[in-house]
């Protein structure tokens, strides 16, 4: 198992040194995989036993309904995992379909093992689970934020929450958004042609100022409208 050093950054594994996460790799049965832009980890549907860690690249965790409209549940970044819920839950079967979204490797691991003590590495997994305990709730969190855009009444208002949002994470009126305008639709539960058409709005009335995913809030009632 390689790539230590880029999953000593997840949350997961907050507290472990490089040096004690080479036991772990071992005592969860670490695998790592690659996948490319666009390849599918995990269709909906799937029964899966093991957690996925994004090591470097990103996923979208993806819901389709009956008439193949497809809604952006989460974007899983880089030190975070996915299908967690449902294995820990005891669910098994996955509600959501996983999708590269960039080129991604992937560090999959046995939960079992996870909530599990051994002789090799037992010192560790209350620590593991602590820092699960904290994952969850920083999920709950994330979800909660999209709830709060989605929400909204109208394109406009559910396009300024967000962007509101992100500027407020980075502390910058200037910022990236991880997606392109079809992944910020479906992550909105919009139409792009809608969406489109909204931006267009702003950035001519001179609210927001955008390029690809590169946006930027351009006036204070900006944060205003969004509560309108």
């Amino acid at each position: 198992m390689k790539n230590f050093s880029a999953l000593k950054q997840s949350p997961l594994f907050q507290g472990v040194s490089e040096e004690e996460l080479v036991l772990l790799a071992k005592c969860l049965g670490c695998t790592l995989k690659s996948y490319g832009k666009g390849e599918t980890v995990y269709l909906a549907g799937d029964f899966v036993r093991e957690i996925g860690l994004v090591v470097c690249g990103r996923v979208h965790l993806i819901k389709d309904d009956s008439w193949g409209h497809s809604n952006i549940i989460a974007e899983i970044a880089n030190g975070e995992m996915f299908a967690e819920a449902v294995v820990c839950g005891g669910v098994g079967v996955l509600p959501v379909t996983v999708v590269a979204a960039a080129d991604t490797e992937v560090c999959f691991m046995d939960f079992q093992r996870v909530i599990s003590t051994c002789s090799s590495a037992c010192m560790f997994h209350t620590l593991l689970i602590r820092n699960m305990i904290g994952v969850f709730a920083r999920k709950n969190m994330m979800l909660a934020g999209k709830m709060e855009h989605i929400t909204k009444r109208t394109t406009r208002e559910k396009l300024l929450s967000y962007l509101s949002e992100q500027s407020k994470l980075r502390g910058s009126d200037r910022f990236e958004i991880p997606f392109d305008r079809q992944g910020l639709a479906d992550y909105l539960s919009v139409e792009r042609s809608a969406l489109s058409a909204e931006m267009s709005r702003l950035k001519t009335s001179g609210i927001i100022n955008y390029r690809k995913s590169h946006f930027e809030l351009l006036k204070e009632q900006a944060l205003g409208l969004v509560k309108k």
